[in-house]
């Protein structure tokens, strides 16, 4: 299965331990995936359609627990998608809808904070989805409704999470795009397990991460040393062949010689092979001394061909 696969079959099994919090979830399963409806005897019907077996078992769960109230399930196959198949759940007996309908009126069943995770878990085990964290960080739940979008995204800020809301083919959709802060939405429902592997991936992500820069830097640093050391001894080796490193004084040509004898030392391993010995930086000044000599014998030589 996915990692939202995942995510959604842990939630399925987690059950709020307080009859306010199961109506809570119960909520938003409702609200994102039901429609409440007059029928053609001017009767109250509630009817809700999900294509995840974690959805239907769940809601036909709490219904039971709660209200104890046995939901009627037909199940068909979705024409578009041939293995796909749609749970219809029908709650038609009077008493039962007005007693749900009441129990779950949005006005009461968000006063608690454990509700209000409740109701994250029901949104989202709902119609919500988590990508991958292999690939990318990226959480959301869908609402057909605006006003249950600003609902969910209100309790996910509530809780110090930056959801945002964005409209998709006619839908509005609560998103949250940084990692760190998928990892408190997992928290906050309670998908432990799944927490503890997004985590275990995003640390893993990091170190990669980080040795790649410090790679990338180092092999940086490695090329602008050897290429700064080819073109040293270019200059060398031309000041040799023009007027000889006997022209130089005796620190630039004890420098020059020093480069020659070891092409691939850094700077600070040069300046110490010094007489006395010199730092980076000292050493540095010679080597730029040595390309300045260089670069005047070859205007000379230019001019002296022109």
């Amino acid at each position: 299965m996915s990692f939202s696969s995942n995510v959604k079959e842990e939630l399925s099994r987690h059950t709020g331990q307080t009859r306010h919090c199961q109506i809570a979830e119960l909520a938003a399963i409702i609200w994102q995936c039901g429609e409440d409806f007059v029928s053609d005897d001017m009767k109250y019907e509630i009817v809700v359609r999900t294509e995840n077996e974690f959805v239907a078992r769940k809601y036909f769960t709490l219904l039971e627990k709660n209200f104890n109230i046995g939901v009627a399930i037909d199940i068909h196959q979705n024409p578009y998608l041939q293995k796909s198949k749609v749970y219809h759940m029908h709650l038609a007996d009077q008493e039962d809808v007005v007693r749900v309908l009441k129990a779950t009126n949005h006005s009461s069943v968000l006063q608690k904070t454990c509700c209000r995770r409740a109701f994250l878990r029901g949104s989202f085990l709902a119609s919500g989805s988590v990508s991958s964290p292999e690939k990318s960080y990226h959480f959301e739940v869908v609402c057909v409704d605006h006003g249950v979008a600003k609902k969910v995204r209100e309790i996910f800020v509530g809780f110090g999470i930056d959801a945002k809301i964005v409209i998709r083919k006619k839908q509005y959709v609560v998103y949250i795009k940084e990692g760190a802060q998928i990892v408190d939405a997992l928290g906050l429902m309670e998908a432990n397990i799944s927490l503890m592997e997004l985590e275990n991936v995003r640390i893993l992500k990091d170190m990669r991460n980080s040795v790649n820069r410090r790679v990338n830097c180092e092999t940086a640093n490695l090329n602008k040393t050897i290429s700064a050391s080819v073109k040293q001894i270019e200059d060398i080796e031309y000041i040799e062949q023009t007027v000889g490193l006997q022209s130089l004084t005796p620190a630039l040509r004890q420098a020059a010689e020093a480069r020659l004898e070891d092409r691939d030392a850094s700077l600070i391993e040069l300046g110490k092979q010094m007489s006395p010995p010199v730092g980076k930086s000292g050493m540095n000044h010679r080597l730029r001394k040595l390309s300045e000599i260089a670069n005047d014998l070859r205007g000379k030589q230019g001019g002296d061909l022109l």
